[in-house]
């Protein structure tokens, strides 16, 4: 009635054929699968763009692209960690910090050189008497007792005949970081009737210039602390920077060196968390291959750190970063003095390059090429014409990016020194997130009403005593909406420090001095960067996402992942 299946009248269907039938069928079904899958696969691949260049991070860069703390004062644009963030806190040199009983006040010193300052009274102070060294070193101790001083200088001659000034490295004594700092502060020092000498004021940071020297020879300085079994390369906030460019002395030198060059991609403009894995993937082939790394010390600064919301051209490297250290721990060059020694020696000494332009020949491949000068270029098609393609692969294990070789900028660390130098490095700090994540009440229910004045006071309550001094970073643009904590606390927030990068500041001078005459702007990075540490040298610190509130720092459910 049907008609006859063609299985049926071919004579093929036989009980002894159905295992080879149903085996045949089941092959064909999943070659049809696995063919289906391999095309979405292709096509999915050849489409896709990740919203982040980092994306699927390895745990290294989990390691080092998270900011010491999960302090998010602007939505991907935390600060992250640079090499003296993982430094030693307890390094040798923090167990000889001096004391006060280190130090022989002034009646015992009169007691020993038998001083008799009957006519000495009105006369000025001889602030190379070691009277007055001492006197000041006890007086700078008694007043700063949340600092640990490392080193005196001797003192100078202030502006007047009753001053000097006197120079000291320290570090706070709950200090979480290696680093160093150095002030410099202006003494009045007074000779009483009974010969006795007191300091009667003391100035306020960096204000004894006349007691900032320029640094010694650091190989001298290095063989000294070496025999003494000091620590050495420490960053010192505080002391003169000299990041000049270098420069190939000869033409012998030159000819002599080999070099390596990163040629365009689309590693410009994005974030500094990018720009700097690219990078220092760069600065790590150049040290394997024994190269010296070509830089472009002008940087773009991407739209999500500027006022204008606009990405912005020609900011310098050295005013985010310590290019001092840098160029002391790596052999760099910048790129105009390359490219101008390279035009006027190539033809005349006959130097070779080699090009490369796939990111998927790996440095173990041009470990062996004799060219002056590898240039790698890159292309126009994201994400593989990124910088840090290179060190992917199988490359990954043998590319070591060197980050203990950046250091924040030390112009930078001077305002965020400055900052709690005022505070007396005696302070709490609270990281208060509000801005579109309070508004969002779908992906934070409660943040805007934990992050409220009243909230804010309960929960502080318990975690900060009434009284202190309260340094609040935070993205709430309204400061006075944080005016019902000041019934409790001293708050502060960095709008209140302006002076220390206005026109008239010792920061803005040097930027602009560095930037050929040009003013430099205190962008938003520099906002973050200083918000940031400044919140980190608290001796409390209090997070918005693990002691304000319960929602996620990424949003609803995402805890497990964001903390």
């Amino acid at each position: 009635m049907f008609g006859r299946s063609p299985l049926l009248i071919s004579g093929s269907f036989r009980p002894e054929n159905l295992g080879q039938h149903a085996l045949a069928m089941i092959g064909n079904a999943c070659f049809s699968i696995f063919v289906v899958g391999v095309l979405i696969f292709t096509i999915i691949a050849a489409t896709y763009e990740p919203e982040d260049p980092l994306f699927h991070p390895s745990d290294k860069i989990s390691n080092f692209l998270t900011s010491t703390s999960n302090a998010t004062f602007e939505s991907d644009s935390t600060v992250i960690k640079t090499g003296e963030d993982f430094m030693a806190a307890n390094q040798t040199a923090f167990n000889t910090f001096i004391n006060i009983t280190d130090v022989a006040d002034s009646a015992e010193l009169a007691a020993n050189v038998g001083s008799d300052c009957q006519n000495e009274t009105g006369k000025p102070i001889d602030c190379k008497d070691p009277e007055v060294f001492h006197t000041m070193m006890r007086a700078a101790i008694e007043k700063f007792k949340d600092i640990h001083f490392y080193r005196f200088g001797k003192p100078v001659r202030g502006d007047e005949d009753n001053t000097c000034d006197m120079a000291w490295r320290f570090r706070p004594k709950e200090g979480k970081t290696a680093s160093l700092y150095k002030d410099y502060r202006r003494f009045v020092v007074s000779r009483a009737e009974n010969c006795s000498l007191s300091v009667t004021s003391i100035g306020e940071y960096h204000t004894g210039v006349n007691a900032r020297k320029r640094k010694l020879n650091k190989q001298a300085v290095f063989e000294k602390e070496a025999q003494k079994g000091e620590v050495t390369s420490l960053p010192v906030v505080g002391e003169i920077v000299n990041d000049s460019l270098p420069v190939v002395e000869s033409e012998a030198a030159f000819k002599s060196g080999k070099y390596l060059y990163y040629a365009g991609g689309g590693d410009r403009c994005k974030s500094m968390n990018h720009y700097l894995w690219s990078f220092l993937c760069s600065l790590g082939e150049a040290q394997y291959l024994n190269r010296t790394l070509i830089m472009d010390l002008s940087i773009c600064l991407s739209s999500m750190y500027t006022k204008t919301g606009q990405n912005e051209e020609g900011k310098d490297f050295r005013f985010y970063f310590d290019f001092e250290h840098l160029k002391e721990e790596a052999s760099v060059l910048d790129q105009n003095q390359f490219w101008a020694d390279w035009n006027k020696w190539q033809r005349k000494d006959r130097l070779s390059l080699h090009l490369v332009e796939d990111f998927r020949v790996t440095p173990m491949k041009l470990i062996d090429v004799k060219d002056t000068l590898v240039i790698r270029k890159f292309g126009t098609v994201e994400p593989d014409n990124y910088w840090y393609r290179v060190c992917e692969g199988e490359a990954e294990s043998v590319i070591q990016r060197p980050w203990h070789m950046l250091w924040k900028s030390r112009r930078l660390m001077d305002v965020v020194s400055a900052i709690a130098s005022r505070l007396n490095w005696d302070y709490d700090s609270v990281h208060i997130v509000r801005g579109e994540k309070a508004l969002n009440k779908e992906l934070w229910p409660n943040l805007d009403k934990d992050t409220s004045p009243d909230a804010l006071l309960t929960t502080l309550k318990d975690k900060v005593e009434e009284g202190r001094n309260l340094y609040i970073a935070t993205n709430e643009p309204d400061r006075s909406f944080f005016d019902p904590l000041k019934d409790k606390y001293t708050t502060h927030f960095l709008d209140d420090y302006q002076d220390l990068w206005e026109t008239d500041s010792e920061w803005y001078t040097k930027t602009r001095n560095l930037n050929n005459g040009a003013p430099v702007e205190f962008d938003g990075y520099m906002r973050i960067s200083v918000d940031t540490e400044v919140f980190l040298r608290g001796k409390k610190q209090l997070e918005t996402f693990n002691d304000l509130t319960s929602d996620c720092k990424d949003g609803v459910n995402t805890c497990s992942t964001s903390s």
